[in-house]
């Protein structure tokens, strides 16, 4: 037969609870020891009978397992003080962004002419101090910027007119470069036309050796020396 479920509570038998109180505390120190060495923790057990007895189980010094209990205890609640307290600084933030995105878009409305019936004489007329503000700084803003554009077209004009004069330069020296050029080819063209003809003619006269006979070589050699016997 197994053993059945128990009531939990209190048991009235002296003798009865005072058995029970034995073997469930031999179980219990039995427990955390098995604990501490399967698991590698460190457990501290103490337990006060009803008569004011301690027992106690530690597997490192009781001392130091309650001071590092306590250091954990500080340390969370540390943290819980903490979350707190940033969680109420982060709603006290929200709540002032809030109200200044209210103040902002009420006071862009009012900028646009909506919502001014329920602003009083005094708001109004710094409403229209405001205004009159902004129109100053537009209206100086906008003079800036035409003056800017002025200069800038003025600068830009200046350049374009450089060049301009830059370009006509170039198509001057070009025209000139040009005309140069025409003349040269003119000049060339008016030079007289070569025959090569003639200059064949030429050349075989000044080249082609001289081919004379034996009797007109004779006669030339006698008609030398009869004309160096006429010379006294």
């Amino acid at each position: 037969m197994g053993r059945g479920k128990i009531e939990i509570k209190r048991i009235e038998n002296t003798t009865n609870r005072q058995v029970t109180f034995c073997k469930r505390r031999n179980g219990l120190l039995k427990k955390a020891y098995e604990l501490s060495v399967l698991c590698d923790a460190e457990v501290a057990l103490i337990v006060f009978s009803s008569r004011g007895r301690v027992y106690e189980y530690s597997n490192n010094s009781i001392k130091q397992t309650i001071d590092r209990y306590k250091k954990a205890c500080d340390s969370s609640n540390s943290n819980s003080l903490i979350q707190v307290n940033s969680q109420q600084y982060f709603q006290q933030e929200s709540a002032k962004l809030r109200h200044q995105i209210q103040i902002l878009t009420n006071a862009n409305r009012h900028l646009v002419g909506e919502a001014l019936s329920s602003l009083t004489v005094k708001e109004l007329k710094q409403l229209e101090n405001r205004l009159e503000r902004g129109l100053t700084r537009i209206r100086s803003k906008k003079h800036e910027l035409l003056f800017a554009e002025i200069e800038f077209s003025q600068k830009r004009e200046v350049e374009l007119q450089s060049d301009n004069m830059y370009l006509r330069a170039k198509i001057a020296e070009n025209e000139r470069t040009q005309a140069a050029i025409v003349q040269a080819r003119a000049e060339f063209d008016a030079l007289p036309t070569f025959d090569s003809r003639n200059f064949y003619q030429v050349n075989n006269m000044l080249e082609a050796p001289p081919h004379y006979h034996h009797q007109d070589q004779t006669a030339l050699h006698l008609g030398y020396e009869a004309k160096d016997d006429s010379v006294p």
